[in-house]
Order: C-alpha cells, then sequence, then structure tokens
C-alpha cells in the first residue's frame, strides 16, 4: 500500500474513532449529593422529565477520572466549584439498567451504567446557577425528605446514609478554601 494510501486511510480511521466515541455517553456515571453539615439536600428538576427530582449527575468523559468527572457535573449543572469545596468520595458504585427512554444516548448494546457516588458539603444552603438545559428548579430539603422526593432508588440510598457519611467526615480534616455559596 503506498504510504499517502495508507496515512488517508489512518486519518479517515482517527477521525471515525472520535466521531463514535464522542457521539456516546460512557456508561460510567458519577453522583453528586450536595448537602450542609446539618443535612440539607440540594435536589434539582430534570428539564427532560419535569417532576423528576434527583441530584447533580452525569457521565464521564474520555480521559477524566471520577473526581473531574464530579467537578465539572456540579459546575454545570449548579455553578459550584466543587474543586474549593469539600468534595467526597463515598466509594459507593451502584449498577442498574439505562432507562429505555434515555439509551438512545449510549453505544448501541448499552444497556447498564455504573455510577460512583460523591458528597459535596457547603457551609450553607444557596441558590445555585441552574443549567436551564438540563434543570427546572432547585430546592433545598432536609435528609429524609431529599430521600423520599428522588426518583432514582440509588440516589435516594445515597442520600439516606447521609448522616452516617456526615458523622464520619465530621471527625477528618477537611479545609474549605474558597467555598462559596
Amino acid at each position: 500500500m503506498p504510504a499517502t494510501l495508507y496515512w488517508q486511510v489512518a486519518k479517515i480511521a482517527i477521525n471515525l474513532h472520535f466521531q463514535i466515541t464522542t457521539m456516546f455517553k460512557i456508561p460510567v456515571s458519577v453522583l453528586v449529593v450536595i448537602h450542609t453539615a446539618d443535612l440539607q439536600v440540594l435536589l434539582l428538576e430534570r428539564a427532560d422529565a419535569p417532576g423528576l427530582w434527583q441530584s447533580v449527575t452525569g457521565s464521564q468523559e474520555a480521559g477524566e477520572s471520577l473526581r473531574q468527572t464530579a467537578i465539572r457535573e456540579v459546575k454545570e449543572e449548579t455553578g459550584i466549584d466543587a474543586a474549593a469545596c469539600t468534595l467526597s468520595d463515598w466509594r459507593m458504585r451502584n449498577q442498574f439498567g439505562i432507562f429505555p427512554r434515555w439509551r438512545h444516548r449510549y453505544a448501541p448494546g448499552v444497556t447498564h451504567n455504573s455510577e460512583h457516588v460523591f458528597g459535596l458539603l457547603l457551609p450553607k444552603s444557596c441558590e445555585v446557577t441552574l443549567s436551564a438545559r438540563e434543570h427546572l428548579n432547585q430546592v433545598w430539603l432536609p435528609h429524609d425528605q431529599a430521600a423520599d422526593k428522588c426518583f432514582s432508588w440509588s440516589n435516594a440510598a445515597a442520600i439516606r446514609r447521609l448522616p452516617v457519611l456526615a458523622q464520619a467526615l465530621s471527625g477528618a480534616d477537611h479545609v474549605e478554601t474558597g467555598c462559596k455559596t
């Protein structure tokens, strides 16, 4: 094969790979429970499914660590700089089937997602800047009420663990450099 033809084929293959990998979501995501020390939890109402409430969620992008995904998603969905706050990996992982209504976002044949749970401790509840494309409303609720309002079983389960996790985190040294609400 002539070198010119080889490089043309290679270029087409690279472009096709890029298009395929950027066309579909990666079936690995984060769930970030944003909360205060007194166990108030921020919930967001989905724009694509009014009436369904959740914490911040989002898919990992190629090359990102899970922590980077959590920081990016919090910034995109709320305007909060999670890198400047107390972001904790709760070391919880959920595997679940992707709702049929959202499977078109993933590569053909992908039916399950692996979700990794983080917590974001804020000094106090606050109004956030919603991404209008993703969310309609926001509400701060006591953790038990927030868990009951979530449509996702994994989100509700994470919020129900908040009192135990918050107690464990309160003993650790956390620096809240620049965390603004």
